[in-house]
C-alpha cells in the first residue's frame, strides 16, 4: 500500500529523502527570521525618536519583555500547530499556513504603529 509518505521518502536528491530539503529550508529560513527579529526589535523599541531614526524610546524592561513573549509564542504555536497537523490539517497544510503566518507576522511588525507591532 502506497502512501503519500512512502512516495515523499522513495524519491532521492543528492542521495537524502526528497522531504529533507523542504524541512532544511522551512527550518533554515524560520531561524533566520527569528534571529533577526531578535537582534532588531528591542534595538528598535530602545531607542530614542530622534532624527530619522524610529525608536519607540521603551525601557529596556519593556522591550525585553516584549521580546520574551515573543520567543514565547515561538516556541509555543509549534504545539498548537502540531496538533491541528496530527488531528486535523495534516503535515503539508499544517506547514503551508505555518508559513503564512509567520510571513504575515513578520510583515505587519515592519509598519510603525503598535497595533501591527501586536499583531505580528
Amino acid at each position: 500500500m502506497d502512501t503519500d509518505i512512502d512516495n515523499l521518502f522513495k524519491d532521492k536528491v543528492l542521495g537524502h529523502p526528497a522531504g529533507l530539503f523542504v524541512l532544511f529550508f522551512t527550518e533554515m529560513w524560520e531561524r533566520f527570521s527569528f534571529y533577526g527579529m531578535r537582534a532588531l526589535l528591542v534595538l528598535f523599541l530602545t531607542t530614542s525618536l530622534t532624527g530619522d531614526n524610529p525608536g519607540w524610546a521603551w525601557s529596556k524592561e519593556q522591550a525585553l519583555s516584549l521580546l520574551g513573549t515573543y520567543a514565547l509564542m515561538v516556541y509555543l504555536t509549534p504545539i498548537v500547530g502540531g496538533y491541528l497537523a496530527d488531528k486535523h490539517l495534516g503535515y503539508r497544510k499544517a506547514v503551508v499556513i505555518g508559513a503564512l503566518l509567520m510571513t504575515l507576522g513578520h510583515a505587519s511588525m515592519a509598519f510603525e504603529t503598535p497595533m501591527f507591532l501586536y499583531i505580528g
